[in-house]
């Protein structure tokens, strides 16, 4: 890692107090996964010229080619919907089974009511809880967090788990810093009881100290972020949180097969994978097609994975992201599919 990032070249963590035996324990996995992407492609030259940029320099220091906007009457809850309609049939469950329904978006349609509600009805979980995730970023880890544990005590066999953002409303075109990086999409996930694999254990953090790095006030309306600052301290928290969990999980980095992180930028993947000691291949890089999509990047790049064969059965992953709040959290997940 350069030293320039500003980054501890050692890291020294704390012990943890942990349960060794969380596998023998009632567990959540993941039975399905669902996308929902807009239809429109928003290319770098689209932005480049608007923006006084250089041919070439988005993709170069973000790795992003293109994005999704949403269309003018396009709806969080629709992709979120489309999304959690995709893992539902992937997961071969009826939306009747499912007990809860979360929804992560800093992106919400209205101030009241959230999304939640509004998504379980559409998909007809007459029966479900509804609950919104607002953690930014973070918010799919958050709500894999709370959907696990109400299925690890008891409460719940089946959940659904939806991140959705329509990040395009908020971009301030006239920041070079931002207006390339955000796109719009939905991701969804749906956890169970009866899956073969697991999710282990879950590490969720936060510094309010932090919070104007990333920040939409209600006055502005549009997303500010202050980026040499908020990539020093996603890579720092990326690579902490990720160590904590892989060791609260009983396991070494050497045990992790793949790495899906929140897609933010392909230099903080990047810069991740040389702070771990893992080849950057490890470290699955979904970014070019989609851009930044906040709460959704996470279960697309894991349904990416997927798709492209990366993600094999069997594998032992990390799930990671860092957000506004600033938040950040990780996870590691037996792939039983």
């Amino acid at each position: 890692m350069p030293p320039e990032l500003g980054i501890p070249q050692t890291l020294q963590i704390a012990d943890l107090s942990v349960d060794l035996d969380w596998k023998a324990h009632r567990s959540a996995g993941i039975i399905g996964l669902g996308t929902a992407l807009p239809r429109r492609r928003v290319a770098n030259d689209e932005l480049t010229g608007a923006l006084g940029l250089a041919d070439g320099w988005i993709e170069r220091r973000t790795g992003i080619s293109e994005r999704r906007y949403a269309g003018p009457g396009e709806r969080v809850s629709d992709l979120a919907v489309q999304a959690g309609r995709a893992a539902l049939q992937d997961a071969g469950i009826a939306a009747a089974e499912i007990d809860m329904v979360l929804v992560a978006t800093l992106a919400g349609d209205q101030i009241t009511p959230g999304p939640s509600p509004i998504v379980a009805h559409e998909l007809g979980a007459v029966h479900a809880a509804a609950v919104d995730i607002g953690a930014a970023c973070t918010g799919t880890i958050a709500a894999l967090a709370l959907g696990t544990g109400w299925i690890e005590s008891g409460r719940a066999e089946n959940v659904l788990v939806v991140g959705a953002e329509i990040l395009s409303r908020f971009i301030d075109m006239q920041d070079r810093r931002t207006a390339h990086l955000f796109g719009d999409g939905a991701g969804a996930i749906v956890l169970s009881a009866s899956a073969a694999g697991r999710i282990g254990p879950i590490l969720l953090e936060s510094d309010g100290s932090a919070a104007e790095m990333i920040r939409a006030t209600r006055e502005r309306g549009l997303l500010e972020m202050e980026g040499h600052e908020t990539f020093l301290r996603a890579v720092h928290q990326l690579h902490v949180c990720t160590v904590r969990a892989i060791r609260a999980a009983a396991l070494s980095i050497a045990d992790i097969d793949l790495f899906v992180f929140h897609q933010a930028n392909s230099r903080i993947l990047g810069a991740v994978a040389d702070r771990l000691g893992v080849s950057r291949g490890r470290v699955f890089d979904a970014i070019s097609h989609t851009g930044n999509t906040s709460a959704a990047s996470v279960p697309l790049a894991l349904a990416q994975a997927r798709e492209s064969g990366v993600l094999q059965p069997g594998m032992r992953i990390v799930l990671g992201a860092v957000g506004a709040g600033l938040t950040w959290g990780s996870t590691v997940v037996e792939w039983g599919r």
